[in-house]
């Protein structure tokens, strides 16, 4: 009985509310940390998972080997490869490497799997497509893509290698 007597008188000295102001005012004279977006930009981490890139070697040829392990590993089966008959045991090439970002979840496996570093996420999150059919990249728009972010992927690369 005592303990709903001393609930009753709580609730009549509302000491919720002169809880919750207090937060109120502790917080009110602080900094904002509001950024104004697009004007202000915050640092991305060398690790966020954004638009897809194919990287090409020093040389200037695809890194891919068509091993289509990223293939295998995707969890949402958004990248589709089909090996070239012409190519050699030697060096295998892709004939058709497509993926379907309207299915991609951005996880990231793609790029873990990939052991020639040649599928990556890059640092740009500000891509869309106005119609589906914008958001289907093959081979030729992955691989503008790495020449376009080239230096932001090495450095990403650079700075996530001790991790890795």
């Amino acid at each position: 009985m005592g303990l709903d007597l001393k609930n009753l008188l709580q609730s009549f000295a509302l000491k919720e509310l002169a809880q919750g102001m207090a937060v109120t005012l502790k917080h009110m004279f602080k900094p904002t940390i509001t950024v104004q977006y697009p004007e202000e930009r915050t640092p991305l981490s060398p690790r966020f998972r954004g638009e897809h890139a194919l990287r090409r070697d020093e040389n200037g040829a695809e890194r891919c080997v068509a091993c289509k392990l990223c293939e295998a590993v995707c969890p949402a089966q958004a990248i589709i490869i089909e090996i070239d008959p012409e190519s050699t045991a030697e060096k295998r090439l892709t004939r058709v490497y497509d993926i379907d970002e309207t299915k991609c979840i951005f996880c990231g496996f793609c790029q873990e799997a990939c052991p020639v570093e040649a599928i990556v996420l890059g640092p740009n999150f500000e891509f869309f497509g106005s119609v589906r059919s914008d958001l289907y990249y093959d081979k030729k728009r992955l691989l503008a893509n790495g020449e376009r972010f080239q230096n932001a992927l090495n450095a990403c690369i650079a700075a996530d290698a001790k991790y890795r």
